[in-house]
């Protein structure tokens, strides 16, 4: 595993004021690919809202190992912690706009922003469940189907994280989603349009792998 880079987030300029800033919002950062956005142990004092691109939540296990719990993409909103302090790393996956919600991260700032501290337990909570499934294609296919809908339910859709993103947070190796990704393609239930490209040619027979 790559160290995590150190790069400084960029703060991108507006021509007009954005009505969000009203709300508590300061103006969008860009962070660079692989880029920290906040470590575990540092205060969560704000919750981020991400613009464009998008964001990866992980811990590293004694071993070593990076287990990744959640991804975030745009218009999600992150960071919401119980007791003021981030247990865990967020890392930019790729080039990554960020919108820091001032207010706090802990309860108060979860009742303003309750929608989206409910959504991201929910799928926590499926997230377990996929995690617990036997069969390795039917994480990938709750993961396509997870990816396609937080994107606007779209049969075509882009997946921004790499396949060793996809395995930490699905529990596989790169090699077992790279061979899963094959055989969907092989079976013409999903259409490869490149690395980071994806078109959903059978939506229903990935529902019927997830039941």
């Amino acid at each position: 595993m790559s160290a995590t880079a150190k790069s400084a987030p960029i703060v991108l300029l507006r021509q007009a004021p954005d009505a969000r800033h009203a709300f508590g919002a300061e103006p969008p950062v860009l962070h660079g690919a692989g880029s920290e956005v906040y470590a575990q142990g540092d205060r969560a004092d704000r919750l981020f809202r991400v613009e464009f691109g998008a964001v990866r939540i992980h811990r590293l296990l004694a071993d070593g190992r990076r287990q990744i719990c959640a991804f975030y993409l745009p218009g999600e909103v992150f960071g919401f912690e119980a007791d003021g302090v981030h247990h865990f790393f967020a890392e930019a996956v790729s080039a990554t706009g960020l919108t820091a919600l001032r207010g706090g991260a802990g309860a108060e700032a979860a009742h303003d922003h309750l929608g989206a501290a409910l959504r991201s337990l929910v799928r926590a909570q499926e997230h377990l469940l996929v995690v617990g499934r036997q069969n390795a294609a039917e994480r990938i296919a709750a993961f396509l189907l997870d990816m396609a809908e937080r994107q606007g339910g779209l049969e075509q859709f882009d997946l921004p994280m790499s396949r060793s993103d996809i395995g930490d947070y699905l529990g596989l190796t790169i090699e077992t989603v790279s061979r899963v990704f094959s055989k969907l393609r092989a079976q013409g239930i999903i259409r490869l349009l490149g690395l980071r490209s994806v078109e959903v040619k059978k939506p229903g027979v990935l529902r019927a792998m997830c039941e």
